[in-house]
């Protein structure tokens, strides 16, 4: 719990294996989300971070441990639960509104009048500042503008929990920064609960309020770093220096271990 209060998602003992494998794709993992926070899940390529992102989903079913969403057992797609990656995979034939609209289509989200869906519509683009922009085409877009497409599409649903797969990768430097601000105003105004895959150390400690360091064979959780300076933080980097030595050091251990363990074998 965080300050007493339950936290939305909760998993426990979490380990994913696929049929045939030597060995599972990560495993004991532990972990508390509240809402309003973020927490930024940090590891080397291969070291199961997406793998972890599809099971909180409800896309892939743990092998092993709990998953618990709002205090019930998370046995698939939730309509609380929003997903973004980094491709913002939008309709090329649906104007801006209309992609935005479209995961309210899903079956498992729940039915809702043309009012209530129009104000969810009408909220998520303002949130995302495209307002201007609605009757656009994605072929009219900006990468920026394509991924607050995809980030308004995910608060549409009014998520309670909102996960990220590396969804600002392939973006400049400054449009990285802008869409950064926005994921922390957007988790502040909507009261969500975020989880952020990421490989970029800076990334992980302008956003998050706690840090979650994945690797080994298999991944298992290395180390969690509370994240206490104040928002916005992209000025404060130097300040973290400390705190980015030490995470950095701890992965390069993991990742010294895994080629060892390679090399044994």
């Amino acid at each position: 719990m965080t300050g007493g209060v339950p936290p939305v998602l909760q998993a426990r003992g979490l380990a994913l294996r696929y049929a045939g494998a030597a060995g599972p794709v990560f495993h004991g993992v532990d972990l508390d989300l509240a809402r309003g926070e973020v927490v930024a899940v940090l590891g080397a390529s291969g070291a199961g971070k997406s793998s972890l992102l599809r099971v909180l989903a409800g896309l892939q079913t743990a092998t092993a441990g709990s998953l618990l969403m709002e205090g019930a057992p998370l046995t698939g797609v939730h309509p609380r639960v929003a997903v973004a990656f980094q491709d913002p995979s939008l309709l090329p034939w649906l104007s801006l509104e209309r992609n935005v609209a479209f995961g309210l289509d899903f079956k498992h989200q729940p039915a809702l009048t043309d009012s209530q869906r129009r104000t969810r519509i009408d909220q998520a683009i303002d949130e995302v500042g495209l307002s201007h922009a609605r009757h656009l085409r994605p072929s009219q877009l900006s990468g920026g503008m394509a991924q607050r497409t995809a980030l308004a599409r995910c608060l549409a649903r009014q998520p309670s929990v909102l996960l990220l797969d590396e969804p600002f990768g392939a973006l400049d430097e400054v449009t990285r920064s802008d869409m950064q601000a926005l994921l922390r105003k957007v988790v502040a105004d909507f009261r969500t609960a975020a989880v952020l895959i990421t490989h970029d150390i800076d990334e992980a400690l302008v956003l998050a309020d706690r840090i979650v360091l994945l690797g080994g064979a298999p991944g298992r959780i290395l180390g969690i770093w509370q994240v206490a300076l104040p928002h916005p933080r992209a000025d404060l980097l130097p300040e973290m220096g400390a705190l980015r030595l030490e995470i950095l050091t701890r992965l390069r251990a993991a990742l010294r271990a895994v080629r060892d363990d390679a090399a044994l074998v």
